[in-house]
Parts: structure tokens; C-alpha cells; sequence
């Protein structure tokens, strides 16, 4: 699909989602300025608050953070894994030809679509890698077949075209063709990850959301993903955006980043700018004791 790269693809805004029942309390005495996202009265966790972005056709958008910032929860509510407490999600995708039911409305709030809506359009334009191959993986299931579910959902049919497709994207991920039909239980670790990449990818979707996605695998094994993620994007360029505590990984692979604690955006920019020249003294620190 091709389209006007000068609008916005995904739009977010005031997005906020907090675990437990809340309080009238829990915004002022949660967040950056008092160090915690746990309010102190009623022990909700405010994940994140407020949290507003946009992303555009082909760009690559990093958030970053420590453990806790709230960047994978920002992810899982994209994907519609998380319901948000507040907040407003909005996709704007060129038209497709022979393809208008796909698109949805752009001023539609995504939040606000039925479950079977929102699983329609997950399934169909986007994609997610997890950290945890077994949040995206059925690990007792082929790896070509894990592949076709995710290709069945998003309507094809044909079971032959599913077989050609899922060859075609794992072979893409160095994946060797000869383990299609072995569950992935068998793979390595870095193997596992790119046979969710290749899940990710086999609907061509519109936004790829990628959460820690190189977290615990060795360094060998993490370069060689971080490779084959770039090479990727390059080459399909959907939007993406990239979940890391990483700063490496926020270097090679995006444009612009999002720095996040506790549950807020406190600096943001362009990925060079903000590992260069920091302005908040915590993005200071996070790229001092990355040096």
C-alpha cells in the first residue's frame, strides 16, 4: 500500500491505563515527580498516563525505559491486549484497491470498536513479536503452522497459498525449511524469535509492534535478529514501533524515541538527538550508564 507520508498513520492520545480500582489520589501521587507509579492509598499501579504520539508510514518510533515505565503496556493496549482505562487510538491507512473493508475509519476511536472489530483489525493490520515466544507462539504447534493460524484469521483460505506463504516468510527469517512442520518448542531461543517475526509479518501488516524482543537472547544471537529486523523494515516498511530498556537496540533500529517513566513521557525526539544530547536528567542518566 502506498499513501501520504506527511499524515500520521497511527494517533494517540491521552492514553492512561491503570491496574487496580483507582482513586481520586492516584494522579498526584503517582508519576516522575514522585518517583513511583503505585499510588500510596489505594496500591494501584497507574502502568501509564496520559501518553500521546503519532507514527508514520515506513517510521520507526522507539519508546524507551526501565523496567515498570509503562513502554510494554503502551504496546499491549495498541494491540488490543490491554483494555485502557482512558485514551484514543486512531489509524489512518492509504486505501487499498479491491481492499476499502479493511480500512478503518479514521477519526473512529479503535478503543471504542467491538472485541470482534478490534480482532479483525489486529489481525489483519498488525503484527507483534513478544519477548516471550510463548506470548506468541503455540509452542507445541508447527512452525509453519503457527504461520497459517495467524494467516486464517486474517481470511485466507487457501491451504496451499497458507503453506506457500509461511515457506516464503520463514525462509526470509533464516529459518531452514526443513523445520516448518517441527514445533518450536525444538528452536533455540533466537530461533523462536524469528519464527514470530515471521508470524508478525506474514499478513503484510500496516503497524508491527515489537516488545523487548531481544531480551534474553545472547549477544550473538541478539545482533543477528537486530539485523534481520532492519533488512525487514527496509525491505516492507510497515510502521513500527520498538519497545527496549536497550539503548543499542533504540539506536540501530529507530527514528524517532519516546522516553517514558514511571507511566509518563518525559523526553522526546529524534533518536539521535536524544541519545546525543539528553535534556531530561533522567534520559541523561539512562544514556550515561549505557556508555
Amino acid at each position: 500500500m502506498t499513501g501520504n507520508a506527511s499524515l500520521p498513520l497511527v494517533r494517540v492520545g491521552g492514553l492512561t491505563k491503570c491496574f487496580g480500582p483507582g482513586c481520586p489520589q492516584c494522579r498526584e501521587l503517582t508519576g516522575p515527580a514522585v518517583g513511583t507509579n503505585q499510588c500510596p492509598r489505594c496500591r494501584s499501579v497507574l502502568a501509564c498516563r496520559d501518553v500521546a504520539f503519532e507514527v508514520y508510514p515506513g517510521e520507526v518510533l522507539g519508546i524507551v525505559g526501565e523496567s515498570g515505565s509503562g513502554k510494554s503496556t503502551v504496546v499491549r493496549m495498541l494491540h488490543f491486549d490491554f483494555e485502557p482505562t482512558e485514551g484514543r487510538f486512531h489509524m489512518c491507512l492509504p486505501s487499498a484497491a479491491g481492499e476499502p473493508e479493511r480500512l478503518p475509519d479514521p477519526e473512529q476511536n479503535l478503543f471504542a470498536l467491538s472485541p470482534f472489530a478490534r480482532r479483525r483489525l489486529r489481525n489483519e493490520l498488525m503484527g507483534i513479536v513478544y519477548q516471550s515466544a510463548r506470548m506468541g507462539l503455540r509452542m507445541k504447534v508447527s512452525a509453519g503452522g503457527n504461520i497459517a493460524e495467524r494467516l486464517l484469521m486474517a481470511q485466507w483460505r487457501h491451504v496451499g497459498r497458507m503453506r506457500e506463504r509461511a515457506c516464503e516468510l520463514l525462509e526470509r527469517t533464516e529459518v531452514p525449511l526443513s523445520r516448518v512442520d517441527e514445533p518450536p518448542r525444538r528452536f533455540s531461543g533466537g530461533m523462536q524469535q524469528r519464527v514470530q517475526i515471521a508470524k508478525a509479518l506474514s499478513t503484510r501488516p500496516a503497524l508491527l509492534l515489537l516488545d523487548e524482543v531481544t531480551t534474553g537472547l545472547d549477544v550473538s544471537v541478539q545482533a543477528r535478529v537486530l539485523d534481520l529486523l532492519r533488512s525487514l523494515q527496509r525491505e516492507l516498511g510497515p510502521a513500527t514501533v520498538v519497545v527496549s530498556h536497550d539503548l543499542g537496540v533504540i539506536r540501530l533500529l529507530t527514528t524517532r524515541t519516546i522516553v517514558m517513566r514511571h507511566g509518563a513521557i518525559v523526553e522526546q525526539g529524534l533518536s539521535d538527538q536524544i541519545l546525543e544530547d539528553p535534556q531530561h536528567p533522567y534520559t541523561q542518566l539512562l544514556v550515561n550508564s549505557a556508555l
